[in-house]
């Protein structure tokens, strides 16, 4: 496992648990609890946790920094294949509607369903380049790019244009990916624009699957595009606390772990 990918993981446990110390850390990990200190010691400086004696406890502000798509496709790679497989599950038979929102992910599962795309002639709605590029190489029939500015750090495209656009269209299936997830503030992201895009695909469709691994679950983006009321599967990979899982599930989201 990358140091990076150990941090993120570090991060969610101490989102959720609250609380928690190096040596459970360090055996959770197979590392040495002297790396376990570094990692928290970055964290500290980023501001995602607080260091205390023998560990460190959650922080309570929101995030608001972006890795660029390139090191976050770098990041729990074998985590997101697996969730994207078991996303495959909720595509309709054939002739559905899908929108498929941007994201790291969400581009492992377009790559997935792009020969399949061709075959089932589902018609698919997406505001990612990465997964419209995927889809459209393998000469799925029915993609449609939604138009608009493109942000250069996720590849996605936002703006009003887009906005109009989806507030025509309804689909069967939502998938969705997301920067964070908690209990009290939902789906959550750093930018306002990709926000509203994310926000009218879960509006605009009829079942909502958002594909999370779990090194976001617990963190907090400053804005919230969907409350976990509006979310129908969560499909996650088997490092999610448990805890918050159960959570989850209290509020009747199915959740999906991905092996």
């Amino acid at each position: 496992m990358y140091a990076e990918e150990r941090r993120r993981q570090i991060a969610s446990l101490t989102a959720v648990e609250g609380r928690v110390n190096v040596t459970d850390l360090a055996d959770r990990f197979d590392v040495t609890a002297e790396t376990i200190r570094r990692d928290l010691a970055v964290l500290d400086r980023e501001g995602v946790v607080h260091r205390v004696h023998g560990g460190a406890v959650a922080s309570q502000s929101f995030q608001t920094t972006e890795s660029s798509l390139d090191t976050r496709s770098r990041s729990a790679q074998a985590a997101k294949l697996a969730i994207a497989r078991a996303a495959t599950e909720y595509l309709p038979e054939a002739d559905g509607a899908l929108f498929l929102d941007a994201g790291t992910t969400i581009n492992a599962f377009a790559e997935l369903i792009a020969e399949r795309a061709q075959r089932a002639r589902w018609s698919i709605v997406t505001n990612s380049l990465p997964a419209a590029l995927k889809l459209a190489s393998h000469n799925a029939p029915d993609v449609q790019l939604l138009g608009g500015t493109v942000r250069a750090i996720t590849q996605a495209v936002v703006g009003a244009t887009a906005l109009r656009t989806l507030a025509l269209m309804r689909a069967d299936v939502a998938f969705i990916g997301t920067n964070a997830l908690t209990l009290d503030h939902g789906l959550s992201t750093a930018d306002s624009q990709e926000a509203a895009v994310k926000s009218a695909m879960v509006t605009n469709a009829h079942k909502v699957v958002v594909l999370c691994d779990s090194t976001k679950l617990g963190n907090d983006f400053l804005v919230s595009f969907a409350d976990t009321n509006d979310i129908d599967v969560v499909i996650t990979d088997d490092r999610a606390p448990e805890s918050f899982v159960a959570a989850l599930r209290d509020r009747e989201v199915d959740v999906v772990i991905a092996r």
